[in-house]
């Protein structure tokens, strides 16, 4: 029939009985003559466990000796895994993420794939095997293991897809698709059938936390139509592809992202180039820099605030503090804020989303502390302690309270 290359989360995989239900559904895929390839993550909070035991020995464990530690947990799901798949009646075989062919930068715990040598992969298929692929690893040019980062299995599941031409990439989930906000908070998200790349993109890199926002890119990149579905409610879930109708909603998604810190470099010096220098300096440490807001210069000086994941806050300082022409600039770093986002790829061409918006948290009596907006979101910092509220608030505004 064809390729289908599936993936599943740590909470598909939690136990025992999830293990067999994955196997199910990994082998009826099998019985209908198609060739299946499954990346699977760790298991549960397998990889929250490991990085707790790191720090009660060390924590500032180098990040090479932290991957090698990571990649155990995934290591233990392929063999279980396969050993389920064989227990019904099926033959199986596990590889680990260079076994599968996985080569790697050498960003330790944020690896980018470089290449993946299929030649193992397609072996196995021939011999007519169910490979189980460990997520989230592959091999570095110095034969060392190296992680992607959190979410990595995601990528390492739309690599293989895009590396073999899948037919088929299907992301299971605990959730049943791609809903307009998180259901677990927001009794009335309703599911999408359909969304664009794009609109997916922002909403993974906003927060929603359904698929890694690599993996959407990879996917885009290569033109991997990906299914979002969910390992336990067997429905038709979400599909992620180029072009998706638009069932008239304006606005795709409402997310937010408590994993932020705002940082402010108070009165540097009013010159060319120092925007330049502060950013290009994080941009050599791997830091993603979000929102940006820099004031207008006065009396020679002027502020430049910006948000960054809050794990790289620590970092971001340093860096920052280590530029010689700071001076007595005052840099300061907030952890108590949020960023909450609507996407929509037709926003752009309808004036008044922002107003919509606005209007919803002013009703709320949230403050909004900085705006970053473009074609396909508006997003904007606030008080973590208000980001579940106007979620609700907003995802109210423009889809009603059904």
């Amino acid at each position: 029939m064809g390729l289908i290359v599936q993936k599943f989360g740590g909470s598909s995989v939690a136990n025992a009985e999830r293990v067999m239900n994955v196997a199910k559904i990994v082998t009826d895929t099998y019985k209908q003559g198609n060739d299946v390839v499954v990346v699977v993550s760790a298991q549960g909070d397998t990889t929250d466990d490991l990085i707790a035991k790191a720090k009660e020995i060390n924590p500032a464990a180098a990040k090479r000796e932290m991957d090698m530690l990571m990649a155990a947990g995934e290591q233990i799901s392929i063999a279980l895994l396969a050993m389920a798949i064989e227990k019904l009646g099926c033959p199986s075989i596990s590889l680990l993420g260079w076994q599968a062919g996985f080569q790697t930068n050498s960003v330790y715990s944020a690896a980018r794939i470089k290449k993946v040598d299929t030649t193992r992969l397609k072996t196995e298929i021939g011999n007519r095997k169910i490979v189980v692929v460990a997520g989230f690893q592959g091999v570095n040019k110095y034969d060392d293991m190296t992680t992607l980062g959190r979410g990595g299995s995601d990528t390492s599941a739309v690599a293989i897809a895009a590396a073999m031409h899948a037919d088929k990439c299907q992301i299971f989930t605990d959730v049943d698709g791609v809903y307009t906000a998180d259901p677990r908070k927001v009794k009335n998200a309703k599911r999408l059938a359909e969304i664009t790349y794009d609109e997916m993109l922002e909403l993974a890199t906003l927060g929603a936390q359904v698929l890694n926002n690599r993996s959407v890119e990879m996917a885009k990149k290569y033109n991997v139509e990906l299914e979002v579905i969910s390992s336990l409610n067997p429905i038709p879930g979400t599909m992620v592809k180029e072009t998706a109708k638009m069932e008239k909603m304006l606005v795709r998604g409402v997310t937010k992202d408590s994993d932020a810190s705002r940082i402010s470099i108070v009165g540097v010096s009013d010159v060319p180039g120092i925007a330049y220098k502060v950013f290009s300096l994080l941009a050599a440490k791997n830091i993603n820099v979000d929102i940006i807001l820099q004031s207008i210069g006065r009396d020679g000086t002027k502020d430049i605030t910006f948000t960054v994941n809050e794990a790289n806050a620590d970092e971001a300082v340093k860096a920052i503090e280590s530029l010689p022409f700071i001076g007595d600039a005052k840099i300061t770093r907030d952890d108590t804020v949020a960023k909450v986002s609507v996407v929509g790829a037709g926003m752009e061409t309808h004036p008044g989303t922002a107003s919509t918006m606005f209007e919803a948290l002013f009703g709320q009596d949230i403050n909004i502390q900085m705006i970053s907006t473009s074609e396909i979101k508006i997003s904007v910092l606030i008080d973590r302690k208000d980001a579940d509220k106007a979620v609700a608030a907003v995802h109210e505004a423009f889809f009603g309270n059904d």
